[in-house]
């Protein structure tokens, strides 16, 4: 029978085995040496990248700021042209304008010069007393201001005087109507109105034409001691305004 004695002390000898440390001294060494250099990786993986946003915000912005002036520079540009070609085209409607305004004015000096030739000229052909034309242009107050130019060159020593007035034809109200030389005038008594001269007199003045009327032909009729002439014009419509121009001209 086995004696048990439960005094006797409970220790275990182990043998010393210093490789375990060193091995877990090496293991944890290590494990520091990588966790620190995947941290420097990191480190520098972060400022590297941080470094090449930087840059390209740099860049970008730089390119952006040379978009802006590019784009600033072509609108100026642009400005410039648009200037440019509106004083051009400015320049060349007054041009147009001038040409126009000229060739209307040559064109007028010669008829007056073919006019006055045909008076006083040698070669003109002989007339006495005639209505050369009659013009009408609208006034500013509603009113119709004339030009009744009369000619003569048979009687050339002499003068030649009378009275002239004229009458108008025309529709109102859907029908024939005539207004005559005191209802032109606004005046019940109102005389004819006298012209003396040797070649060629224009007898200018204003009338009223009343409300609604639609002029259709003019009657101008002379008096005087060559007895008496009347001549008739067409009151045509009135044609697109040239420059320096706005008068009606009437047609026989």
């Amino acid at each position: 029978m086995a004696i048990q004695n439960k005094d006797l002390p409970r220790f275990s000898i182990v043998a010393d085995r210093p490789y375990v440390k060193r091995v877990l001294i090496a293991a944890a060494v290590s494990w520091l040496l990588m966790a620190a250099a995947l941290a420097w990786s990191l480190y520098r993986l972060t400022d590297s990248s941080a470094f090449r946003l930087e840059s390209k915000l740099s860049e970008s912005r730089a390119r952006e700021r040379q978009a802006v002036s590019d784009l600033d520079a072509l609108k100026q540009k642009l400005a410039n042209t648009e200037r440019a070609e509106f004083i051009s085209r400015s320049a060349n409607n007054q041009i147009q304008t001038a040409l126009a305004e000229k060739d209307e004015q040559i064109a007028g000096l010669k008829a007056d010069l073919d006019f006055y030739e045909r008076l006083v000229g040698s070669s003109g052909r002989r007339h006495g007393l005639i209505v050369h034309d009659a013009e009408f242009a609208p006034a500013s107050d509603g009113a119709w201001r004339y030009t009744i130019t009369l000619t003569q060159n048979i009687n050339r020593g002499g003068t030649t005087t009378g009275q002239m007035r004229f009458e108008v034809d025309g529709v109102s109200a859907g029908k024939l109507r005539t207004v005559r030389w005191n209802e032109l005038l606004q005046d019940p008594g109102a005389p004819g109105q006298k012209f003396a001269f040797r070649y060629f007199q224009q007898l200018e003045g204003a009338v009223m034409l009343p409300a609604g009327f639609s002029p259709q032909r003019v009657r101008v009729t002379l008096k005087g001691s060559f007895g008496g002439i009347e001549k008739s014009f067409s009151w045509e419509p009135p044609a697109p305004a040239m420059a320096g121009s706005n008068g009606i001209q009437t047609k026989e």
